[in-house]
């Protein structure tokens, strides 16, 4: 059916994505807009577009269409009057993934982004409206659009590297896998590209061949432009709950406040299905959802968020600190705020490299959830990351097997999850066991090879994907000599450190001006709300060596 010659009926309202504005709340949003006249055909933002301001339907109606303008065009929604357009991408600085085109002559109110920024703070109820649907038309968009599409084979690394990329930025994308997709070869054939060249990102005209995480974090429009500042007030290393609060905090407060990521904003928090037990979220919360209500709420107050980009090395110059980063850039700071998180630690088994990116992984996503469907997986360790995959995979897989080194779940695992884990009919627990074989060919795992720690029996387990969350190492690598570490490489701060100069304040590192917060900390409690709140506290303790130090920022107001 072709957009620009039939009328489509309005899409109906769907969990909450399209909610109609009131009177009073169309007045509120006049007052900061302009009334615009639409035609029937007007392009009113363009897919690609980045800039773009808030539009609301007040008559007439506006089609969503992805690829307009080519014989694949396909109407995604229809709006009609009292409401709103755009999704998350808005809010975050991305590009626009579809086209919105008048569909029939009418008016929009357009409301230019500082100004609703400045509204929402004003009138919070009409903020959470906003944001939920934005939320929520960002999920329909990932399975709904074709979006960037990712051509390659699931055994490619390099595939693997930019499929994950996307899914933990939650950017509307397509895999396109070589060896199951029938049309993937003709496709590359008409883009004369051979198999070898691949994986390949397409988005409208751009054809990347084997990009590099930075060129399609470009293209996807995850990175800033910058804050053109000499000297910030502090840089956040590492975008977890514990570097997203910082962030929040920091900017709120009103210092200049860049923040940096080497994968996604989230941390591991991001790779949670659903976090059940954080303040303020009785039904849950993904970790997905959470990072990007915060990634919103930092954006608000000013902060500069830069995906993916690796901080290499922590140098200083007089009282400054300076963050190399893999891209051959420095950052000149007042303070910096280390929250760089831990990995996962990988099992000491043999053929483990052969079979990680195709059938091991450290993060039960939907991304990895696709793998999983009516197969028999395995998820090894027993704290609350393995609980929240197992209840996750049990949704996809034919059969669960968890498995455990000793014989009590509650030992490390939330009660909450281990009531859901045995009440579930297709999850088996396996305690006192370990693995100690990975077997199957061509990158594609078959079984398990396991021992009874008791008995020392072995046995044999059918398994097609693995699960790793078996503790965890900090990400502490680029420090250096920079600042103390524990004997586990952990970052020690406070009372910790110890110095013949003045103790450090309480998450502060051997070096002055430079604070730890969250998992990489030696100590520290590892759970989302303990991250959020060492984040939080980080900000007030900057404020106290700015001020030791004269640099009290200029642009401080007080602290909501």
């Amino acid at each position: 059916m072709n957009p620009n010659e039939e009328r489509l009926a309005e899409t109906p309202d769907l969990a909450g994505a399209y909610p109609r504005l009131s009177d009073e709340q169309i007045g509120l949003l006049s007052g900061r807009g302009e009334k615009r006249p639409v035609q029937r055909g007007d392009v009113l933002v363009a897919e690609g577009q980045r800039d773009r301001d808030f539009l609301v339907v007040l008559s007439g109606t506006v089609a969503v269409i992805e690829g307009y303008g080519t014989p694949k065009a396909r109407t995604i929604r229809v709006h009609g009057p009292r409401r709103f357009l755009d999704e998350l991408g808005l809010l975050t600085g991305q590009p626009s993934f579809v086209s919105m085109v008048a569909q029939e002559p009418g008016e929009v109110l357009a409301v230019p982004l500082h100004a609703l920024h400045e509204l929402v703070r004003e009138e919070p109820d009409l903020g959470n409206l906003i944001l939920r649907s934005f939320l929520a038309r960002r999920e329909l968009l990932i399975g709904g659009i074709t979006g960037i599409k990712i051509v390659g084979s699931r055994f490619s690394p390099d595939t693997r590297r930019l499929r994950e990329l996307a899914a933990r930025n939650r950017v509307p994308h397509t895999w396109i896998d070589l060896e199951e997709d029938p049309g993937a070869e003709e496709l590359l054939r008409r883009l004369s590209i051979d198999a070898k060249d691949t994986p390949v990102v397409i988005w409208r005209d751009k054809v990347l061949r084997n990009p590099s995480n930075a060129e399609l974090a470009r293209v996807a429009g995850l990175r800033s432009s910058g804050q053109d500042e000499a000297v910030c007030d502090v840089v956040v290393v590492g975008a977890g709950p514990a570097g997203l609060a910082a962030a929040v905090y920091g900017a709120s407060e009103g210092l200049a406040t860049v923040v940096l990521d080497a994968v996604a904003t989230g941390g591991q928090a991001g790779t949670s299905s659903r976090i059940e037990n954080y303040l303020g979220f009785p039904a849950g919360i993904s970790g997905a959802e959470l990072a990007d209500r915060a990634v919103v709420q930092a954006k608000k107050f000013g902060a500069d968020l830069n995906v993916p980009v690796e901080a290499v090395r922590l140098g200083w110059h007089d009282s400054d600190q300076i963050v190399y980063l893999d891209d051959g850039r420095e950052l000149r700071t007042r303070t910096v705020v280390i929250a760089t998180g831990a990995r996962y630690r990988k099992l000491d088994v043999p053929r483990l490299a052969e079979f990680e990116g195709t059938s091991v992984y450290y993060a039960a996503t939907f991304m990895e959830a696709v793998f999983c469907e009516r197969q028999p997986v395995s998820v090894v360790g027993g704290g609350n990351s393995a609980g929240q995959a197992t209840v996750f995979l049990a949704r996809h897989a034919a059969k669960v097997q968890l498995i455990i080194l000793h014989d009590d779940l509650n030992r490390d695992m939330s009660r909450y999850l281990v009531d859901q884990i045995e009440r579930l009919p297709n999850v088996e627990v396996l305690r006192h066991t370990e693995i100690t074989e990975l077997n199957g060919d061509d990158g594609r795992l078959h079984a398990l090879g396991v021992r009874d720690t008791r008995t020392g029996a072995r046995r044999e387990i059918p398994t097609t994907v693995l699960f790793v969350f078996i503790g965890a190492q900090p990400c502490t690598g680029w420090l250096a000599s920079g600042v103390a570490l524990d004997e586990r490489g952990y970052v020690l701060t406070g009372a910790q450190v110890r110095t013949d100069a003045p103790q450090p304040a309480m998450l502060e590192t051997s070096r002055p001006g430079v604070l730890a917060v969250g998992d990489v900390r030696s100590g520290s409690i590892k759970r989302v709300a303990s991250a959020v709140g060492e984040g939080s506290m980080a900000v007030r303790l900057i404020h106290d060596h700015l001020a030791k130090f004269g640099h009290a920022a200029d642009r401080q107001r007080s602290s909501t």
